[in-house]
């Protein structure tokens, strides 16, 4: 029963900070989301030449690499890169602590969001592009007025679901100290001596949080899958 007074406690005194870094967590996940929608979708847009978006052979390799090299390293190394390498290679930008984690995040997640494109994209019946073709519709024009509305459907769920996976990755922003849930229990925890309570506290707020959003990602799935019948 104590641990649940004492959490009780922590929670009156502190859930200003809490709740700073819920709504830090949430403003990271949504702009990394955002910016790595755009460049994830450009991205993949370059890679699928064949459908006469990507007008070079050279680019479609470099982007395969970046996706490789994104999916095949640890984010926790990315963040560090991107948080040392930036300030010393653009020191003109003055860039925050915040920007270069979220700079970080970006890159991390345009990779991924690139793969949930091509693959939103690969699932659309390639009957449609060929009846388009059939039609007169020119590559772009098939890409843009047929494939992307019906891939829309099969891409806004798994963007939902990575848009979880980030605010759950956040996590690792602690590391640097960017105000949001890890870092607020860092702060409680060197304010209170108290570990397990403010940790448990950013766990619920966590589940709560992920709970919610997977179930409106569960309504949206069936409001999509109803709209085809």
């Amino acid at each position: 029963m104590e641990f649940f007074s004492v959490m009780a406690q922590v929670w009156s005194k502190y859930s200003h900070l809490f709740l700073h870094g819920l709504w830090m967590t949430l403003y990271m996940g949504a702009l990394t989301v955002a910016i790595s929608t755009v460049f994830g979708s450009i991205l993949a847009l370059l890679r699928r030449s064949n459908w006469g978006i990507g007008p070079f052979k050279p680019i479609q390799w470099i982007v395969t690499a970046y996706v490789e090299i994104i999916r095949g390293t640890p984010i926790l190394l990315q963040l560090y890169f991107f948080y040392f390498m930036l300030p010393s290679w653009l020191p003109f930008l003055d860039l925050s602590e915040f920007a270069c984690v979220l700079i970080a995040c970006c890159v991390n997640s345009t990779a991924y969001v690139c793969e949930i494109v091509r693959a939103g994209i690969q699932a659309v019946d390639i009957g449609q592009t060929e009846a388009a073709r059939s039609l007169g519709l020119n590559g772009t024009q098939t890409m843009i007025h047929i494939v992307i509305p019906q891939a829309v459907k099969n891409i806004l769920p798994a963007l939902c679901n990575e848009f979880i996976a980030i605010v759950k990755e956040t996590s690792l922003a602690s590391t640097f100290f960017i105000g949001e849930l890890m870092t607020q229990f860092k702060t409680i925890n060197g304010i209170t001596y108290r570990v397990l309570e403010p940790l448990t506290i950013v766990g619920i707020i966590y589940f709560l949080l992920t709970f919610i959003l997977s179930k409106l990602i569960a309504l949206l799935e069936r409001r999509l899958n109803a709209s085809e019948r």
